[in-house]
């Protein structure tokens, strides 16, 4: 607040009240004189339980974000638009972080997880942190959060493996198989069955998908969630008992100077306050990749864990008949015999 005085019974002379614009960026004030786009964000077609996005107006549309692709906000905004009802289910009453590039790729990008000024379609939820403080995180609520996000510069979403209700217990364990250096794709598509394999040696069923990047995600699910230290604990058990087996192929510690030749089991996702990349998000990185949800059955016909980007990712959707992770919601499977074991 900047004001030129004080007067008489305490009123404020001239007073000019200024805050961050954090939806804006200083790009955005070149073009002052130029009208903001009127063309909403669209949604392609409304789920059971999901509202459909509101009119929100996307600024500067014609800014290029991936600039080696020329790929605009505009562009994004139709993107999630057009996966929205696939996209929804894995973000929706979920604490998410996002990554935020205002200006593009091509410049400063950085990690949002608690609720900022301006947001008005985005959920907000007090949450405990480590120091023992609370703050206020962002989940989307609905397409219009998920919209809005995008009008903030987000292009990634990153959410926890449990919900604003019960962000105690998890319902998602992620194992990332993250391959080192000199790794070919077909030592990660082998990891990943594997790590199915064992995984259904002990009574649990899995998912698996693209990270958009290097590597996969093998999926989880919990149903009835398990508390956090039980998820971390499993989760560390599983990796080191992997790397230990294995060896020559695997490593469950996080140094990347002893990850050449091998694939890094990473577990530290399983943890609470931890994300995961979301099914369908995009990535923020050369050529707009996509994290993809697979049928176990389509692995072997993969080139790479960023083989669908936001171009070709639409396409996939509209050919499929179901969904690849078709019942991993209703799936009812928990870690308690699992662990009975291990101990």
């Amino acid at each position: 607040m900047y004001y030129r005085g004080i007067g008489n019974k305490h009123l404020l002379r001239q007073p000019d009240l200024k805050t961050m614009r954090t939806d804006k960026t200083a790009a955005d004030l070149r073009d002052s004189d130029r009208a903001p786009s009127t063309r909403p964000a669209r949604n392609r077609r409304k789920g059971e339980n999901e509202a459909p996005a509101a009119d929100i107006t996307i600024t500067h549309p014609d800014r290029v974000v991936y600039p080696g692709d020329g790929i605009t906000k505009q562009q994004v905004a139709d993107y999630y638009a057009s996966v929205m009802d696939w996209f929804l289910p894995g973000v929706v009453d979920r604490p998410t972080s996002v990554i935020r590039c205002p200006e593009g790729t091509g410049k400063d990008c950085f990690f949002q997880k608690h609720m900022i000024p301006g947001l008005k379609h985005v959920g907000s939820v007090k949450l405990k942190e480590e120091s023992g403080t609370q703050a206020s995180y962002i989940y989307p609520r609905d397409a219009s959060s998920v919209i809005e996000l995008v009008q903030f510069g987000v292009l990634e979403f990153h959410p926890w493996g449990a919900t604003v209700r019960q962000p105690d217990k998890a319902d998602r364990v992620v194992f990332d198989l993250d391959p080192g250096e000199n790794v070919a794709w077909d030592r990660v598509v082998a990891a990943a069955r594997l790590v199915r394999k064992l995984l259904s040696q002990v009574g649990l069923e899995s998912f698996v998908r693209t990270t958009g990047g290097k590597g996969l995600h093998v999926v989880l699910p919990i149903n009835p969630g398990g508390p956090w230290p039980q998820v971390k604990a499993f989760a560390q058990a599983f990796a080191s008992s992997l790397a230990q087996a294995h060896p020559l192929e695997f490593i469950a510690t996080a140094s990347k100077a002893l990850r050449e030749g091998l694939i890094y089991v990473d577990y530290l996702r399983n943890s609470r306050g931890a994300t995961s990349v979301a099914s369908y998000s995009l990535r923020a990185r050369p050529g707009a990749p996509v994290a993809m949800p697979l049928r176990w059955t389509e692995l072997g016909k993969l080139k790479s864990g960023h083989d669908f980007d936001i171009h070709s990712a639409p396409k996939r959707l509209a050919r499929l008949r179901s969904d690849p992770w078709d019942g991993i919601d209703e799936l009812r499977q928990n870690l308690d015999d699992v662990m009975d074991n291990l101990d």
